[in-house]
């Protein structure tokens, strides 16, 4: 056997080992109603490219901004659309954020930079944009297959394959065996399919290469993510830019660091239990309406709670109100995403009044009722009968 011949016959073996990714468009012909919905979602359309969708960019930007040192023609690439929207421009082989955000719910610019002492990484990158890539930072999760030695991805977006796994294989001959299904995975494993990207966190080996990457490089679907991946620390009582200081969430991409702390994921409870990301018509792709999926499981008097003969009776809220939502009191919105703009806490625990005074956790009820003085919500909440003054009111 000749050198040459065996050089030859590893690098086969090793292109037949590697996993194998075909792109969403492979899977279209066998599931189309499911790729025509997840299509028109925010996963499949995070990151898009101004020259093929010109009608991306959602500001003006023929109106003058002090802010907005940038043109069109900048912009390589637009990440986001429903609260934020920021911009990428390329130099090189990577990609960079530029110095202007838009906030979407107040329709108007804000400056993008990430300052120091904030994210885990700016101790590691220089205090400028242009000298922190997008590849390490962010494109390990707006894409599907990210490389980081060639820095090319399979596909932009959140597509098909990142939730499961490597589908080339099963594209060219179907079969429930070179495939994965979430929905056929333990609990724990099935949530980390969402948990890879919704979570504060540094890989277990950082830095990869030189680099400082701030998503779990190496991980896929089908490994196991507690390898490549560990949630952002928190020291109960200290309040830091990720988190209250009861553990709670205090900014937006943290929905997995506060689910595994639930009672939900003790219980195998999954993040698609309650989402499905491949479109629905209702808010953050809920199955159903917050009103409806809640009490699914939850109903007067049943196991799971609540306590009381009905749901009225435990919210002290009349029906058809926001308040009488479930979500209104276990899943208030109270980490930021831009400015005061505010996502759903994902602990599902009732933040009680005496939390928000000991530790300043902002409780629920003084997000809906800020017009009411600090002492309202205990003082109130010892009047229903139903709550136990020990656990909710103080």
């Amino acid at each position: 056997m000749t050198r040459a011949f065996l050089v030859l016959t590893l690098v086969n073996l090793a292109a037949q080992t590697q996993p194998d990714y075909s792109g969403s468009a492979a899977c279209k012909t066998c599931h189309p109603a499911i790729y025509a919905r997840w299509a028109k979602t925010r996963m499949a359309n995070v990151v898009r490219d101004p020259k093929t969708h010109p009608d991306a960019i959602l500001p003006d930007l023929s109106k003058p901004n002090p802010l907005v040192k940038f043109t069109r023609d900048d912009i390589a690439f637009v990440y986001g659309s429903k609260w934020k929207q920021r911009y990428f421009t390329r130099r090189g082989d990577d990609y960079y954020a530029l110095g202007a955000q838009w906030d979407v719910t107040h329709q108007i610019w804000r400056p993008y930079h990430a300052a120091p002492g904030t994210d885990w990484w700016t101790a590691v990158y220089p205090d400028d944009n242009m000298q922190r890539p997008t590849g390490p930072l962010c494109d390990g999760c707006h894409s599907v297959n990210y490389d980081i030695r060639t820095r090319t991805v399979t596909e932009w977006n959140v597509g098909c394959e990142k939730c499961h796994g490597p589908g080339a294989a099963h594209a060219r001959q179907p079969s429930r065996s070179n495939i994965i299904n979430p929905a056929r995975l333990n609990s724990l494993h099935a949530s980390d399919v969402c948990i890879q990207c919704h979570s504060q966190g540094q890989p277990l080996t950082n830095p990869i290469a030189g680099k400082y990457y701030d998503w779990p490089v190496g991980f896929e679907v089908g490994k196991n993510l507690p390898d490549f991946w560990k949630l952002e620390e928190h020291k109960l009582g200290e309040q830091t830019f990720t988190h209250f200081a009861d553990g709670t969430a205090h900014k937006n991409r943290m929905q997995g660091n506060d689910f595994v702390q639930s009672a939900m994921y003790t219980h195998g409870v999954t993040c698609f239990s309650c989402h499905d990301v491949h479109g629905t018509e209702n808010d953050a792709d809920l199955i159903k309406p917050a009103a409806v999926l809640c009490l699914e499981c939850h109903g007067p008097n049943s196991p799971n709670g609540p306590h009381a003969p009905t749901i009225e009776a435990h919210t002290h809220h009349r029906a058809g109100s926001a308040g009488n939502e479930c979500v209104a009191c276990h899943m208030p919105r109270i980490e930021q995403t831009i400015a005061d703009v505010n996502v759903r806490s994902h602990t599902f625990q009732f933040i009680t009044p005496k939390t928000t005074e000991l530790l300043k956790v902002p409780n629920p009820c003084g997000v809906c009722h800020a017009d009411k003085p600090k002492t309202w919500a205990a003082e109130t909440l010892r009047t229903w009968s139903n709550l136990s003054t020990w656990r909710v009111a103080n």
